[in-house]
Parts: C-alpha cells; sequence; structure tokens
C-alpha cells in the first residue's frame, strides 16, 4: 500500500493540480502534474463510473495503480502532485500493462 505521506488528500490540492498542471495524454491513462515544493511527490488517482459502474472494479484499479506507484517511487523523482485519470479502455487490460503505460507517461513527464 501507497503511504499517506505519497497521496493527495485534500480537494485544495486536487483543484490546484487539475487547474495549473500540465497534462500527458496516453491510451488508457491521463496524467496531470504539477510542482508543488515539497521534498516527495504526491499521487492522486481518478477513477470515474465511465470506467466501470461496479466499484469493485474501480477500487481494484486504484489498488493496482498505487501498487505499481509504490514500487517506482525510488525511480520518481520528488517534488510533484500527481493526478492519474483512468479512461474507460483500462478494464480490460492486465496489470502489466497498465504498469507500462504508467511508466511510460511518467517517463515523458521527465519524472523517471
Amino acid at each position: 500500500m501507497l503511504a499517506k505521506q505519497y497521496r493527495l488528500k485534500k480537494n485544495k490540492d486536487f483543484e490546484l493540480t487539475f487547474k495549473k498542471g500540465e497534462a500527458l495524454n496516453g491510451r488508457f491513462l491521463f496524467l496531470k502534474l504539477r510542482i508543488n515544493n515539497l521534498e516527495i511527490s504526491r499521487f492522486g488517482f481518478v477513477i470515474g463510473k465511465k470506467v466501470s459502474n461496479k466499484a469493485v472494479i474501480r477500487n481494484k484499479l486504484k489498488r493496482q495503480l498505487r501498487e505499481i506507484i509504490r514500487n517506482n517511487l525510488s525511480n520518481i523523482k520528488s517534488g510533484f502532485d500527481i493526478i492519474i485519470i483512468v479512461k474507460p479502455g483500462i478494464v480490460d487490460r492486465d496489470c502489466r500493462e497498465v504498469e507500462e503505460e504508467a511508466m511510460e507517461l511518467l517517463g515523458r513527464a521527465g519524472l523517471i
């Protein structure tokens, strides 16, 4: 599980990142990032009902993404707020494909 210090929790942080952050688009993930002037990077995950009406599936995807970030946290630059938004096509993908897409987006953002 991703430690709480690495998670975006406050609505204000989400709003600032959405409004002032840079955007990167992938096949089934979308990334918003903003400099936070902290010693760590914080992550937020957004999975809407368009991805799946079932909360079980949405929560499973969130857990997978948190685990991917936790496993690669040492490779990710610090000092950013990052929001990962999931697109509907992800439900049919396996965990390995999701990890490849996430790492490719973080690489394009210059965070790895």
